[in-house]
């Protein structure tokens, strides 16, 4: 799931929901204007337009509480996420530290278990591959893994199921 389409489609629906409330109000108050100048003579006409504006004015109504629902909605998911995001955070340094990671075998490690792949790591590190794979297979050793999937379930495993970190083997 990618946040920033989720975030799009969040807002789209908003923004429909909230144009579409906003049109159903300026039509009611149209037709309550019509309706308040022929209801003297109380035609079908007159009943049928009557009933129009009830229904406008009960979807305005339904589609403003389905919009303060989905913000009300939207603000705890956003909160959530940044309380995930920042012990998500948490947890990782608390890793790297126990781990004995070096600054530049932290970064590597981050990057890996963003999914970031090697050559492009040793780009944005500006160095070379085989440095980042020397420093991959560090972090590896020091963290008592063996391949970046490894790495990847022992943080997230510490994440979602609250398991105390494990001392990696000695070498």
């Amino acid at each position: 799931m990618n946040t920033p389409s989720v975030l799009h489609g969040f807002w789209l629906k908003r923004s429909a929901l909230a144009v579409s409330a906003m049109l159903q109000i300026g039509c009611s108050v149209v037709f309550v204007s019509d309706v308040i100048d022929e209801w003297q003579t109380r035609t079908a006409h007159t009943w049928a337009e009557f009933l129009a504006v009830i229904a406008l004015i009960a979807g305005a109504v339904l589609a403003m509480r389905e919009l303060r629902k989905l913000i009300t909605r939207n603000n705890r998911v956003e909160r959530e996420l940044q309380a995930a995001s920042g012990a998500f955070q948490v947890v990782i340094e608390r890793h790297f530290e126990h781990w004995g990671l070096t600054a530049a075998e932290r970064d590597v490690a981050l990057l890996s278990i963003k999914g970031v792949a090697n050559a492009d790591i040793a780009r944005m590190r500006n160095t070379r591959e085989g440095t980042i794979k020397s420093q991959t297979s560090a972090v590896y050793r020091k963290a008592g893994v063996n391949s970046r999937a490894d790495l990847i379930s022992v943080v997230i495993e510490d994440m979602i199921g609250g398991l105390a970190i494990v001392e990696p083997p000695s070498a």
